[in-house]
């Protein structure tokens, strides 16, 4: 018996040295979490469905509002008003628009987020890390899905993975959220964006 306990003293210390492996944070956490995010701000990531890599600053103002500036260009994505526009410094027409209810984002923009709603949440699991949550629109599951990785011990949204209805993915990765203050709604105005953007007579 002593023999044993010597030969398995290694093992045992090598299994209490690995890290615990974090629980599932709960759908009722994750949706308190989010509906507490009033106003945020931070530094992103996007890793688009060609490969390519941009990155930029994101204002959040719930429920319904975002706003994406992009650092290597005048690119500008806002979601206000119920409707996404994309601003491309391209373009010489006006922003490419449509409805926010349209794409997976809106899930975490709605002004009362309940992730255990039916036919929400299509996955809910952790790899020990993290928890990761797939929910998609339960009326219009053609709308595509989002992916959202969340962080415990304080919960914290660390990124979300959109698949659109074609299959294509792009991801955002948030750095440290800059969570309360006050964001001014001209910020995610689309016609104020429009306006600004009018060439001059």
């Amino acid at each position: 018996m002593k023999m044993i306990r010597l030969a398995l003293a290694p093992v045992l210390a090598l299994i209490l040295a690995l890290p615990a492996a974090a629980a599932e944070i709960p759908l009722a956490e994750l949706s308190r979490y989010l509906n507490s995010l009033t106003t945020a701000t931070a530094d992103f990531t996007q890793v688009n469905a060609d490969g390519s890599i941009s990155t930029g600053k994101i204002y959040i103002k719930r429920p319904g509002r975002v706003r994406f500036e992009y650092t290597s260009d005048d690119t500008l994505v806002i979601a206000g008003g119920s409707q996404v526009a994309i601003f491309d410094p391209k373009s010489n027409g006006g922003p490419e628009q449509y409805p926010l209810a349209k794409t997976p984002l809106n899930l975490i923009l709605a002004a009362n987020v309940d992730l255990g709603q039916a036919k929400m949440v299509r996955a809910h699991r952790t790899d020990g890390a993290k928890t990761v949550v797939t929910a998609q629109d339960p009326a219009h599951p053609e709308y595509g899905s989002i992916d959202l990785v969340f962080t415990a011990g304080p919960t914290e949204l660390r990124q979300w993975v959109i698949t659109d209805e074609s299959g294509a993915k792009t991801t955002v990765i948030l750095g440290d959220l800059t969570k309360g203050g006050a964001l001014g709604s001209s910020l995610f105005s689309i016609p104020s964006e429009i306006a600004r953007r009018k060439p001059a007579d």
